[in-house]
């Protein structure tokens, strides 16, 4: 493993990205493939010439990252295989920045975060608890949700409260890391959703359990249903 002479931290660092990816996008999906690890307080990606191919994911505890480097080892992002260590001192990815996050937006972010904290210590009582409100309050949002879950399962999903600058190949790095998945479906006209196949029902179900509810953003938790046929 890269990671082996560098003491575990909750920052690592990730090289070979891929440069032609424009930067906020590349921000969006590492938060978007990150976070199923843990909680996130900052991706840095910077398009100097210096950085280019390269970004760091700040987690909230050492466990997250390790679960990250270990599991996300050379998966293909963008076509290229990611490598990835913890970095050398948390600090690398503020020393490294250009200014541009100075301490007044570093403020912000914290202020940001502690209020993105006590509204998920609010939504997330007990273990079952947090999934079950989700569910609920998924439900009451879309109208048409009782008909969707008289659905029988089938091999397509049905993704909604996506947020607007979600994008298939975001979608596509969430679901590819389960068995049978096949091919994402976004539809221009209509922001907000998409449709994800697998080759059988209990490959999309499996998807659809581990995935219920996950956050692209922190104000768009996925409702997934299985897709009327």
């Amino acid at each position: 493993m890269l990671s082996g002479d560098i003491p575990p931290s909750q920052t690592i660092y990730i090289k070979n990205l891929n440069e032609k990816v424009k930067k906020e996008e590349l921000k969006r999906s590492l938060y978007a493939l990150f976070s199923q690890y843990g909680r996130i307080l900052d991706v840095v990606a910077l398009k100097t010439p210096k950085l280019r191919g390269q970004a760091w994911v700040v987690f909230t505890e050492i466990t997250a990252a390790s679960n990250a480097v270990r599991q996300m080892q050379n998966f293909p992002f963008y076509d290229k295989p990611m490598r990835i260590q913890y970095a050398k001192t948390k600090s690398d990815c503020i020393a490294k920045e250009d200014g541009s996050y100075d301490k007044k937006k570093k403020q912000e972010e914290k202020a940001e975060r502690k209020r993105r904290a006590e509204e998920a210590q609010q939504s997330t009582m007990p273990n079952g608890a947090s999934a079950q409100n989700g569910g609920s309050t998924a439900s009451f949002r879309h109208g048409n949700s009782s008909a969707q879950e008289a659905v029988a399962p089938n091999n397509i999903l049905f993704i909604e409260n996506l947020p607007h600058e979600a994008t298939s190949m975001m979608l596509e790095m969430l679901f590819q890391q389960y068995p049978g998945f096949r091919e994402v479906r976004m539809i221009e006209a209509k922001p907000g959703i998409a449709f994800v196949e697998f080759e059988d029902d209990q490959q999309s179900s499996m998807a659809m359990q581990t995935l219920q509810g996950f956050k692209i953003t922190p104000q768009n938790p996925m409702t997934i249903t299985f897709a009327k046929k």
